[in-house]
């Protein structure tokens, strides 16, 4: 499933809702557009498995739906470098 989100008050499309992704991501290009203080990066320490160059993780609110019905949560984003069609993922951390 395809939706938009509102992250850091931009409305951001091509969101991939993925059950089967075991974190969220938030890919490199999209972040420099929201314009996010890169003072908010952390290093991402531990990470294992298939080789993807990550440039930290940013924690961000972020919104569901449509006002009055919206859900906001603080989603922890894996800052990925990576050629995609999507700007984030939501994966089984934040669906849960």
């Amino acid at each position: 499933m395809v939706i938009a989100v509102v992250l850091a008050n931009w409305e951001v499309h091509k969101t991939l809702v993925d059950q089967g992704s075991s974190a969220d991501i938030l890919y490199w290009p999209t972040f420099l557009r929201l314009d996010i203080p890169h003072s908010l990066i952390e290093p991402l320490v531990g990470f294992e498995g298939r080789s993807v160059y990550t440039r930290g993780y940013v924690d961000l609110l972020t919104a569901f739906g449509a006002p009055p019905d919206s859900r906001r949560v603080m989603v922890r984003y894996l800052l990925v470098e990576a050629d995609t069609s999507y700007n984030i993922i939501i994966g089984r951390p934040t669906l849960n």
